[in-house]
Order: structure tokens, then C-alpha cells, then sequence
């Protein structure tokens, strides 16, 4: 019987037109250019003003909007949506269920996946599941945060890194060989001390307190995360290519989370590639959280080949992390 995987047949993006320069936020912190460059390697990140739209649901629509215009898909025969978000445009309501609405995916079901930056890994992996059981066609994955609501910008441990963005893919049926063919995910509750908003769950809920301890905002201990992280994204992919029998030279693309330019090297290094073969957009777009895997993907579109094996990784709070291997399915000519 031929395997049934879940393929990427489509792709969108989308980011907020402002951009916050470290130019710009010299004036607000106390930084400089050269500080955030040099172990960041971030220039800049996009801000969603109320002007132009307001929520992560915005972001998410944009996206969508992006690959139905370029792939002509009929938003009706979506059967699923899952809007992978840290922030979602309300505690409650899923984002997911506005996204479908509001696209024209009448016929499908909605909800949310939280997993920090890990929540396009975890929420790729979840829908392929879908496909692969045979009883959903067409799934809809987005990766969507608008960071910038949850920031504190007299913080500058945090407020320097994230940007607001979004991307979206659709997952179909494939007999060819091409899609997810394997994954690796992991997570860790000792972590999640070192990387959090303390208030407004159910461990600590809204109150005037909370918002005088401005508790309402991500808070981070740098060198702990970066050391986890640096570790187990690494880690991940190198196992992940192990399992699979792949070489560097069989990879052909990683698409790494845009958290921290030497975390992206660590975790290339580890593979064997070259810097060639490594997706970086965080100079333009600082860490959107689950907006960059689908955003890197967005913008190499264009250099990406049928059958091209790409080593999708990424690393959140939790900790969460995890690696996918997957083999490319659009045509150059889309």
C-alpha cells in the first residue's frame, strides 16, 4: 500500500509595514546598534501599528490572503486551520476560529496550538497527522504572533529580539514520496521559569497588582535559554538527519528558527553545512516567535526544488523543541 505523507503545496507571508531599527531603539534602551547586531544579528523588525490592523489575526489573514492570490485556492475546501501563536487575540476564543471565518473557510474547524517558538514545528507535525489518517484533504497550518503586545520596550533583554509576523502553508495528500517523513519533538518543564509571562493565567489572573509589577510582559534569563537552546536545536537536527541516513551534502536546505544568529550557526555547524544552505531572514525581521519558520520558507520560496530536502528546527519556551525532515513538493514554476 503507498504511504499517504502531508505535503506543503502552498505558502504565504506577510509582516507589518512599520520597521523598528536598532537605530530607533538606541533612542528607547540603553543599547546600541553594534550590541544588538553582534550577538543577535538582528537590524530591524516589523511592528504592527493600529493604523494598519490590529491582533495576531490580522497577521494570520494577511498571510493567507498572500497564498490564495499567488496559488489560487478555494478557501471552502479548507477542511482544518491551526494557527500555531503565543499570542493569541484573546484567551479564550481560538484565533483559528476568526482566521476560517474570515478567510471564507466555511467548512472547516479551527483551534490554536501554543508553543512558544516551537508552535509551527508542533503545529506542522499535528496537522500532517490529519492528512495522513485519510480523512482530511486540505489543512491549514499558519504561524502568526504579534510579539509586540506582549513586549515591555523598557526591557532591553527582551524588546530588542521580537518583531511581529506571520506565514501560512497548506498541507495535502502525497503518494510521491515528498512531505513530512519524520520529526523529532521534545519539551521540558524545568524550563519554563526561564523564559515566561507570570501573569494573566490562571497561576497568577489579571488584577491591578499584576499590571503595577508590569507581570504582563515576557521575561527572560538570556544565558540560560540561549544555552538550551544552542544545545538541544543542535541536538535535534543532527539526530534527526542520523535516524534518516542523510549526509550534509543530501540536505539541501535548514530552515532554523530566527531566534539568535549564533544559535542558527551552532545548530548549522552541528549538521555540516555550509552557510549556503542555511535560511536567515532574522536581520530584517527579528524573532516572530511561530512566524519564522513559515516566513524563512516564505522568502526562499523562489531557490526551493521539487524533492529538496529540507530540516525544519526550532527551539521556545517550555522548553519546547524539535526538528522535521521533510521533502519539498511545489514546482519552481509556482
Amino acid at each position: 500500500m503507498t504511504k499517504v505523507r502531508a505535503a506543503i503545496t502552498a505558502l504565504g507571508g506577510y509582516v507589518p509595514k512599520f520597521k523598528l531599527t536598532n537605530k530607533v531603539l538606541e533612542t528607547i534602551v540603553d543599547t546600541n546598534d553594534e550590541w544588538i547586531t553582534s550577538r543577535t544579528g538582528i537590524k530591524e523588525r516589523r511592528i504592527l501599528k493600529p493604523e494598519e490592523g490590529v491582533g495576531t489575526s490580522y497577521l494570520a489573514i494577511k498571510a493567507v490572503e498572500n497564498m490564495v492570490e499567488k496559488f489560487d485556492i478555494d478557501t471552502s475546501d479548507i477542511e482544518m486551520v491551526i494557527v500555531a501563536t503565543a499570542t493569541p487575540d484573546m484567551p479564550v476564543a481560538a484565533t483559528a476560529c476568526k482566521v476560517a471565518t474570515d478567510i471564507g473557510a466555511k467548512n472547516a474547524f479551527g483551534y490554536d496550538l501554543v508553543a512558544a517558538c516551537s508552535s509551527f514545528v508542533y503545529a506542522l507535525s499535528t496537522g500532517s497527522k490529519f492528512i495522513e489518517s485519510g480523512q482530511y484533504k486540505k489543512v491549514l497550518v499558519v504561524g502568526a504572533d504579534m510579539m509586540s503586545s506582549i513586549i515591555d520596550y523598557t526591557d532591553r533583554t527582551t524588546c530588542i529580539i521580537f518583531g511581529d509576523g506571520a506565514g501560512c502553508v497548506l498541507l495535502e495528500p502525497n503518494t510521491e514520496g515528498l512531505g513530512l517523513q519524520d520529526e523529532i519533538l521534545r519539551s521540558d518543564g524545568s524550563g519554563r521559569e526561564f523564559l515566561k509571562i507570570d501573569a494573566g493565567g490562571s497561576l497568577m489572573p489579571p488584577s491591578q497588582q499584576t499590571i503595577d509589577l508590569n507581570a504582563h510582559y515576557v521575561k527572560q534569563e538570556g544565558r540560560q535559554v540561549f544555552k538550551f537552546a544552542v544545545t538541544n536545536m543542535a541536538d535535534v537536527s543532527e539526530q534527526i538527519m542520523k535516524r534518516n541516513n542523510l549526509t550534509s551534502d543530501d540536505v539541501d536546505w535548514l530552515v532554523p528558527h530566527q531566534a539568535n544568529l549564533r544559535i542558527i550557526d551552532a545548530t548549522s555547524n552541528r549538521m555540516g553545512l555550509d552557510k549556503d544552505k542555511v535560511m536567515i531572514n532574522i536581520s530584517r525581521y527579528g524573532n516572530t516567535t511561530s512566524g519564522t519558520l513559515p516566513l524563512c520558507l516564505y522568502d526562499y520560496q523562489s531557490q526551493l526544488k521539487k524533492g529538496d530536502n529540507l530540516v525544519l528546527a526550532a527551539f521556545g519556551g517550555g522548553f519546547t523543541w524539535g526538528a522535521l525532515y521533510l521533502k519539498w513538493a511545489i514546482d519552481p514554476k509556482n
